[in-house]
């Protein structure tokens, strides 16, 4: 960093400020907020002191918390500072309190910039610089606010760094993916619609609450609806709750993916930008991508869609990350878009996603069929025993969820068997497998660390187990279900040759192409490389 790269009236030591208008997007905040609040307390106290009065300390509260609010983010701006040096990004914050933190260079991962309406209407943005490690917020830096251009800035700089140490390819495929508007027609069939529903239910109960008018609510639906019998009333009143839903869907979807663009830049990353109102942008290091992941859920998929999820170490994990679109690289789309992206964002020319999947034993569908079966019957037989107790009411009531419910789960599980699947095509292990949300994820093999071998006791019997491959990127682990003892073994093997193979014995007796056997295999977790080297080191 030179003396020309610092704004004007910067001392030349390398050291920043926050951009100074921090003070004023805190006050317009505090203010909002306060106004929000101050409007019911002074209709509270106009019985007690009279409109003059309250006015008066209602305003003088309102201006008294927004300047001490103003003042000491004031004080905070001033008392913050950040750098660049040659291996670390400093920052120094504090009153009383001084902490001086630092990340090392060849440790960032990600570059986040967000920027929430005010923000963008002073182009600021709020930078977050993260390792991707997860040490309660230790590993995250936050520059809250700085300006947009000082914002890219930094981004390109220490991701331009971490890419020299990562050996970045330096290619730039430029735009892979731009929002088409079509993709909307998604929102109103993902799980996010019934929960908005609800969410509007409950808001207008608890609202009606603090006015005290529940009950008048309450019997305006019921009066409205007397003429109808339950049955209809209850549909109606879930079609309103899910057309509300349906609509919330679709305002929260346009704010959070308009603008939305997938872009690989030189030095090997990928950004995403997106957000109307709010815009934010990630960035995810090709070196540290070890996969991708295509996601379904039912809704979604029930009309052909699918969105795209990153397999990758380093995302951040602060309070802004636990948002679950943070490592998704492309919302719900048509399915051949989204194994065109995968292909893409996974330099491959078709994508391992769309390959073709090794079925699972019929024994997995009969798993799948009895759970299933027994948690729809489990609350009919309830219901059951307590209408031949109590009323014969619950026992229709019993009949009706056994009508509904047992075809409903049956359907479910051979779903969820049909689903189950597994191949190895190219460098990436595939594994399939759920049916509220059907994951398909294309895992790198060479990001695998170790591989977990589980079966229960009627596993064993119906000669199944689950094996997962644990790896430091993504969830963490990604597991076949249900598998055959042989086939899973055999999968685990080839896929990443070398690492399971001194725990498994060959039965030469199983005709021309011998199987693994688990007859070595002792303990439910087989033991990652780390431990194996560790072990091999003390016997030596």
């Amino acid at each position: 960093m030179t003396s020309a790269d610092l704004p004007p009236g910067t001392p030349d030591d390398g050291w920043r400020r926050l951009d100074a208008r921090t003070a004023l997007v805190t006050a317009v905040l505090t203010a909002g907020v306060v106004v929000g609040t101050a409007v019911p307390l002074a209709m509270g106290f106009l019985g007690h002191f009279g409109a003059a009065r309250a006015g008066l300390w209602t305003t003088a509260g309102a201006v008294l918390l927004t300047g001490c609010a103003a003042l000491v983010d004031h004080v905070r701006w001033r008392r913050t500072r950040y750098r660049i040096g040659t291996g670390h990004v400093d920052l120094h914050s504090g009153l009383f309190l001084v902490r001086r933190r630092s990340l090392a260079l060849d440790r960032v991962r990600t570059v986040d910039l967000t920027a929430r309406p005010l923000l963008r209407v002073l182009g600021l943005v709020t930078v977050r610089i993260g390792t991707g490690e997860h040490r309660d917020g230790e590993s995250t830096l936050e520059l809250d606010p700085v300006t947009r251009t000082e914002g890219e800035r930094l981004r390109r700089l220490l991701l331009a760094r971490g890419a020299a140490a990562d050996g970045g390819t330096g290619e730039s495929d430029g735009e892979l993916a731009v929002l088409d508007p079509r993709w909307i027609r998604y929102a109103p069939v993902s799980f996010v619609a019934p929960m908005l529903g609800g969410a509007a239910v409950g808001g207008v109960m608890q609202l009606s609450e603090w006015a005290g008018a529940q009950g008048d609510v309450i019997h305006w639906t019921v009066e409205l609806f007397r003429a109808l019998p339950l049955f209809w009333t209850l549909a109606v009143l879930c079609a309103a709750a899910l057309l509300t839903g349906a609509a919330g869907a679709l305002g929260l979807w346009t704010e959070m993916w308009w603008n939305y663009r997938l872009e690989r830049e030189p030095g090997g990353t990928l950004r995403v930008r997106r957000g109307l109102l709010t815009s934010r942008s990630t960035t995810v290091e090709e070196a540290r991508l070890r996969g991708a992941e295509r996601v379904e859920p039912l809704g979604v998929r029930l009309f052909g869609a699918a969105r795209v999820d990153a397999i990758t170490t380093g995302l951040a994990h602060d309070e802004e990350a636990k948002e679950a679109s943070h490592s998704t690289l492309l919302p719900a789309v048509p399915r051949p878009v989204a194994d065109r992206i995968v292909a893409a964002v996974l330099r491959e020319e078709s994508a391992p996603t769309a390959a073709p999947l090794t079925g699972h034993p019929r024994a997995a569908r009969g798993r799948r069929l009895r759970r299933a079966l027994a948690a729809a019957l489990a609350p009919v037989a309830l219901l059951a025993v307590l209408g031949a107790l109590l009323t014969p009411v619950l026992l229709w009531t019993a009949l009706g969820c056994a009508v509904v419910g047992v075809p409903i789960a049956a359907a479910l599980a051979l779903d969820a068997y049909r689903n189950l699947g597994h191949t190895l095509t190219g460098r990436h292990l595939v594994t399939r497998s759920g049916t509220l949300r059907r994951s398909t994820a294309a895992l790198d093999r060479s990001g695998v660390i170790g591989w977990t071998v589980r079966q229960s006791y009627f596993q064993r019997r119906a000669g199944l187990m689950d094996i997962t491959a644990t790896t430091a990127a993504g969830t963490g682990a990604y597991a076949v279900y249900d598998t055959g003892v042989g086939e899973g073994l055999a999968f685990a093997a080839e896929a990443v040759p070398g690492l399971l193979a001194p725990f498994l014995e060959w039965d030469e007796d199983a005709g021309t192409t011998p199987q693994p056997c688990v007859v070595s295999i002792t303990q439910k977790r087989l033991p990652s490389v780390s431990e194996r080297t560790t072990k091999s080191g003390s016997a030596g």
